[in-house]
Formats: C-alpha cells, sequence, structure tokens
C-alpha cells in the first residue's frame, strides 16, 4: 500500500488539477488565502483514511489539525475550532482499513465540515461546498491509490 508520501503527493496534484481546470474553465476561481486552504482540505481528506493507525500520515494530519486549530483560537473563532476539534476525533472509532477505507466515509466523513456550522451557526452551505468538495476529493485520491472502493 502507498505510504503518506504518496498520498500527500496524490491529493496536492488532484487537488491542483482540480483548481486549475475549474479556473480554466470559468467555473471556479478563488484567492490565494482560499486556495491555499482549498489544498489544505485536499491534503487532509488524502491523509484521513489512515489516520487509524500510528503513522507518520498520522502525525502530519494532527500536526495540521493542531495548527489550524490554534489559528482558529487565536482568531477568536471557537465554534470552528470545537466543530474542528469533533472532527479529529472521528479516526479513533473503528480498525484500521476499516471505515476509514470506503466509499460511504468518503462521502460522510468531509460532511460535518458543511453539516455543523450549517445545524449550529446558521451558516449557509454554499460558500462551504468547495471546502467539502476538496476534502471529498482528497479522500477519494487515498482510495484511489489503495485501490481500496468498498
Amino acid at each position: 500500500m502507498p505510504g503518506y508520501r504518496t498520498h500527500l503527493g496524490g491529493g496536492l496534484v488532484l487537488g491542483g488539477a482540480a483548481l486549475a481546470g475549474l479556473a480554466a474553465a470559468d467555473l471556479y476561481r478563488t484567492d490565494l488565502q482560499t486556495g491555499a486552504v482549498l489544498m489544505l482540505a485536499t491534503v487532509l481528506g488524502a491523509l484521513f483514511p489512515d489516520t487509524d493507525t500510528d503513522s507518520k500520515g498520522q502525525n502530519l494530519f494532527y500536526a495540521a489539525l493542531a495548527v489550524l486549530d490554534l489559528a482558529l483560537i487565536i482568531q477568536r473563532s471557537y465554534q470552528w475550532a470545537a466543530f474542528l476539534g469533533f472532527c479529529a476525533l472521528l479516526p479513533a472509532v473503528g480498525r484500521h482499513r476499516g471505515w476509514t477505507h470506503t466509499w460511504w466515509a468518503m462521502v460522510i466523513v468531509p460532511s460535518p465540515i458543511i453539516l455543523l456550522p450549517a445545524l449550529f451557526i446558521n451558516a449557509p452551505v454554499q460558500p462551504l461546498l468547495p471546502f467539502y468538495a476538496a476534502a471529498t476529493l482528497g479522500y477519494f485520491s487515498h482510495l484511489l491509490l489503495d485501490r481500496r472502493f468498498r
């Protein structure tokens, strides 16, 4: 099975290609900062399925979440930080290559990106869709590289 470097690269390539393709087709354009956050969401999605085991990918995933969570706390975005913290707990529920390596998890796991803000702070769904799509695309890249579609 591919290691964390392959999954990182797969997420970056697929995420970058998606952003470039959408911009070239004039379907979606964004500023540099949002583009960077979208790429981060793609990379985190690509690493997520292996966070259920002690690995370099798990370490990178949680290091990135810790930095992002700290940034949210510094900005006093406590609700967003709480949402992120909740989502970070999810991989602990299950065994390695269990539910985290399924197509349905690819669709469901990133859904808190949309659902939690919409339900708890009445955030509009539309601006959150690109972040959900980025995380799902990263997740897809992981399953594709692992050739695991159950």
